[in-house]
């Protein structure tokens, strides 16, 4: 009850509300005057006609009944004149009783009413004293997986919507959203933005600008992290005091070149946190392949670990009887000189494959990891059905290819045979899927690299052959995220990350054997921070001491179930 006076005022607020009643009502004084008008003829007719003499409430009462059809029959008209004059008042009590007042009240009052409850469920303000969230300003693929993450750390965040119902559907579904105009300066002091730690510009690029100046009004400090679509616009964003700009196209491109096989045997580093590097190393062509974990004996010789094994785009922890064959990618964990060291007692020559690497699809991803091969000396052969996609990339692919990809003899021009990798680039996720499948069939030892751009394809994608996915959706996550957390970006595959947890209470003295992190949650633990010191050689034996925080990989799943089993982290 205490939310009518409210609803009242929100409702009435509105201008067309107001209208809406206004005709209402109007025709409401209209019945009212048609009713006075039947009880008068009511008496006139059964003053001159059939010689009865009735009240005033007789009358009102004897045209409600015709009107609402309940016909009880207690007062009837037995001349023509009357019973014509009855048919009369039915039929208009039918139509305008009946049939109008109920469709207009409905639809100008009741359905009214209702909407602004609904809409009344989104906060149109933060309670005094929130502190430290996140805003956001749009919900799509990069905020679905930011909120993810953002839960998973115990982080408050709100997505800000501007039209009221869609807030208050996000609310519904579970998301933390309020409602305001993301132009208006109102609407970041009724955020607290002044006490944000983050805004995400997560829009278009124009709407990205102006919500930039806009908040920047509000709070000159506030960090801003804008994503544009287009590479032109980092400037722009810039200039309007975006902290960070983010072309997540364009870094899409470059992070999807990286995970390429380029012809030769080498351990690539793929992010670091605090001096600890990641880096991946193709097990075929070296002597891993074949082995065990254990037998690789890396710790032991270059001070390295090995904290993950990639398998046809599933990453699996690392236990020392664990399998590494020709299909696999060592994930290592170590600092700048050990994978340097690493990399010189690899095999030199070149793999059985030494082509172009074959990029399907021009767009700007496409046009990006082009670039990006381009800058390593590494050949690259493009394919599209579009020759106004190809223009951009002459002078910068080594060959171009005008053509449908699903066609054989067009891959068969572009090298496939004789290419170590194929990177599909499409923005078409069934298409991709078809070619990771035909690619595998022509190419069995081919590496496929693919973006994605829906999640629920991932599975599929791999089931198709690919060996490393990524979406748009959880680099521009993963990005901000990092950029939250204060640590350099480490990007490991779709839906698996790096991040720390303060070690639970009841791990701290334990071993991480008897810990069991592995075997509960499935997370790779590759590092345990303790103050400004990383200890990155760990074994069985090594304890969890107080105070410390574990540095981790894996998927927000396996995250929760470290959680669930371990108890929230401490904010």
């Amino acid at each position: 009850m205490k939310y009518i006076p409210s609803q009242v005022a929100f409702f009435f607020a509105v201008r067309e509300s107001r209208a809406n009643v206004r005709s209402l009502l109007q025709y409401v004084a209209f019945l009212v005057a048609l009713i006075a008008v039947y009880a008068v003829m009511f008496h006139v007719i059964m003053e001159r006609f059939e010689g009865q003499a009735h009240s005033w409430i007789t009358g009102v009462y004897w045209t409600l009944v015709v009107m609402s059809t309940l016909g009880f029959g207690d007062i009837t008209f037995t001349s023509d004149a009357g019973r014509l004059f009855s048919i009369v008042v039915l039929v208009s009590g039918v139509v305008l009783l009946l049939v109008m007042l109920p469709f207009l009240f409905i639809s100008l009052f009741y359905a009214p009413w209702l909407e602004a409850r609904v809409r009344l469920r989104a906060p149109r303000e933060l309670p005094e004293g929130t502190r430290d969230h996140v805003l956001i300003t749009g919900y799509d693929s990069v905020a679905d997986g930011l909120i993810e993450r953002l839960r998973a750390g115990a982080i408050p965040y709100t997505v800000i919507e501007p039209d009221p119902a869609a807030a208050a559907q996000l609310v519904a579904d579970g998301v933390s959203a309020a409602t305001g105009d993301i132009d208006r300066a109102d609407t970041y002091r009724a955020m607290r933005a002044a006490s944000a730690r983050m805004l995400v510009a997560n829009r278009e690029d124009t709407i990205n600008t102006n919500t930039t100046l806009t908040a920047r009004e509000v709070h000159p400090g506030l960090v801003i992290a804008a994503i544009v679509e287009h590479e032109a616009s980092v400037d722009v964003l810039q200039l309007s005091g975006a902290t960070h700009v983010l072309p997540l196209k364009a870094q899409l491109g470059q992070y999807l070149a990286n995970r390429v096989d380029i012809g030769r045997v080498e351990a690539h580093v793929v992010g670091s946190y605090r001096g600890l590097q990641v880096a991946e190393l193709t097990a075929r062509g070296t002597s891993f392949a074949g082995s065990t974990v254990r037998a690789t004996r890396l710790r032991e010789t270059s001070g390295m670990s090995v904290v993950g094994i990639w398998k046809r785009g599933r990453l699996n922890p690392a236990y020392p009887d664990t399998p590494i064959d020709d299909a696999s990618v060592v994930v290592v964990a170590g600092t700048g000189d050990q994978i340097a060291a690493l990399n010189q007692t690899l095999p030199q020559r070149a793999l059985q494959n030494t082509g172009a690497i074959v990029v399907v699809g021009a767009g700007r991803v496409g046009q990006a990891a082009v670039e990006a091969l381009k800058a390593k000396g590494v050949r690259a052969h493009v394919v599209d059905r579009d020759r106004r996609s190809l223009a951009p990339l002459e002078g910068v692919a080594d060959r171009l290819i005008e053509g449908d990809a699903s066609d054989r003899e067009v891959l068969e021009r572009a090298g496939l045979h004789e290419a170590p990798s194929v990177l599909l680039t499409t923005n078409d996720d069934a298409m991709n899927i078809y070619l990771a499948v035909y690619c595998r069939r022509l190419q069995p030892n081919l590496r496929i690299v693919s973006r994605i751009t829906h999640e629920r394809n991932v599975e599929a994608i791999h089931r198709a052959g690919a060996d490393f996915v990524l979406s748009y959706a959880s680099l521009g996550a993963e990005t901000i995220f990092s950029l939250l957390r204060s640590y350099e970006q480490v990007i490991l595959g779709e839906g698996v990350d790096l991040f720390t947890r303060p070690v639970p209470a009841r791990l701290i003295g334990r071993t991480l054997k008897d810990g069991a992190i592995g075997s509960l949650t499935g997370l790779c633990v590759i590092a345990i921070q303790q103050g400004d010191r990383m200890v990155t050689e760990m074994h069985s034996d090594t304890i969890l001491p107080e105070g410390a925080e574990l540095v981790m990989i894996g998927s927000v799943e396996q995250r929760q179930a470290f959680t669930d089993a371990y108890g929230a982290p401490r904010r």
